[in-house]
């Protein structure tokens, strides 16, 4: 499918949003570098290819939804009572307090570029608090789309995550991937 003017749904049946940490600190090698997906988000893209500038994109995500689909390094494999302690940790008040704070937003305020290799900038809120965030993408003649951006937790008063007495430690910078891979058009009654 070929990437044209109108406005598209975002969601799991269109493709995946990832959160990939990476670990610091003197014991980083205990510690695993994580693969978690969000299970549940929505989002519409509004696609002008020609002028690019009156595109938007908004994406929600609910923040109970992350889920561990892969831990690499670390001394032993990660285990499913891992996942689900992982899982715990970051509803936590001191990381995403899903309690009180159920979806995390991104909403565009400026889009550049071509379908084929663009840039979304816009206002990333979490935890209560928004900042600016900026999105690469690139995408094919199939309609594939793939992009990243990058988060520092800090900046959206979030304590990365430490264990043994901060020797080991999330790195403070998330990376943020998303594939897109079957936009689904909404169709309009004309």
């Amino acid at each position: 499918m070929t990437l044209t003017d109108g406005t598209y749904r975002l969601g799991p049946s269109t493709g995946r949003l990832l959160i990939k940490t990476g670990r610091a600190g003197l014991g980083r090698r205990a510690g695993h570098d994580l693969t978690i997906e969000a299970t549940r988000w929505s989002g519409e893209a509004v696609v002008a290819v020609g002028a690019p500038e009156r595109s938007s994109v908004s994406v929600t995500v609910e923040t109970g939804s992350l889920e561990v689909r892969e831990g690499t390094g670390g001394l032993k494999a990660l285990t499913d009572a891992d996942r689900a302690e992982i899982k715990r940790t970051l509803a936590d008040k001191s990381l995403l307090h899903t309690a009180k704070h159920p979806t995390i937003t991104f909403r565009s305020t400026r889009i550049t570029g071509t379908p084929q290799s663009f840039e979304i900038t816009g206002e990333l809120t979490i935890k209560g608090r928004t900042h600016p965030a900026t999105v690469h993408g690139r995408g094919n003649d199939g309609g594939l789309l793939r992009g990243w951006a990058t988060v520092t937790q800090s900046a959206w008063a979030i304590k990365p995550y430490t264990a043994f007495l901060g020797a080991l430690r999330l790195a403070d910078e998330v990376r943020v991937e998303f594939e897109v891979a079957r936009p689904d058009p909404v169709d309009r009654p004309g």
